[in-house]
């Protein structure tokens, strides 16, 4: 019998920290029923006003740290981020990137809190934070010249860059089958979609504002 792995099979078992924040408990819960043990978070943190009473009472006998975290001004995803770079630090831990399965479907305004995630990370951690939820795949670009390799197989057809927070005046790629050179990006105007790649099996860009990167992923 042929089995597909999941992102989370494979990244898992060779995390060196494992989180949950709050309701990502309950997906994390079920889309490993009958393996929980094997896939245990080390710490959740949130309000807890989306786990379910019976996820948090399997984890808490289960020995999981439970953080409760108050404060409204901030998602319970960057308060989580904000506690995984403590620990980090605390333990001394080399991160090479810090991967967040979920935060991408369902409602709107939630996918859009994981995309001002990105933003508030980058005042939290030096780690590269990447979002991977089912086919789709998202990371904040930064001001400069970046270096992709898409040439792992998991890559999937699709990508895009998105001027999200600001317009981007001067946007330079290569690698893409639509390439931009000195382009502004910003909605009303021009935004990259729908792209895919020219083969190479490297992408460039060059950019002067934050810009945000996504892409297809083999689920």
């Amino acid at each position: 019998m042929e089995r597909a792995f999941t992102p989370l099979e494979c990244l898992l078992p060779a995390a060196a920290l494992r989180a949950c924040a709050d309701g990502g408990a309950n997906l994390l819960y079920h889309i490993t029923e009958g393996s929980q043990e094997s896939f245990l978070p080390d710490y959740i943190s949130g309000d807890f006003d989306s786990i379910q009473p019976e996820v948090k009472e399997y984890y808490k006998v289960k020995g999981c740290e439970l953080i409760e975290t108050m404060d409204q001004d901030l998602t319970d995803f960057t308060k989580c981020l904000q506690i995984l770079q403590k620990k980090i630090e605390k333990k001394g831990l080399q991160v090479d990137v810090i991967v967040a399965l979920g935060g991408l479907g369902g409602r709107f305004d939630q996918t859009m809190a994981s995309v001002e995630t990105l933003f508030h990370a980058t005042n939290i951690t030096p780690s590269p934070v990447i979002v991977i939820q089912e086919c789709s795949l998202i990371y904040l670009l930064q001001p400069g010249k970046h270096k992709l390799h898409v040439d792992t197989g998991l890559e999937g057809p699709w990508c895009g860059l998105i001027p999200i927070g600001n317009p981007c005046e001067s946007v330079t790629t290569t690698g893409l089958r639509w390439n931009l050179t000195n382009q502004a990006l910003r909605f009303g105007t021009l935004v990259s979609t729908s792209n895919t790649y020219d083969n190479s099996g490297i992408v460039t860009i060059e950019t002067d504002k934050p810009l945000l990167w996504t892409m297809a992923v083999k689920s």
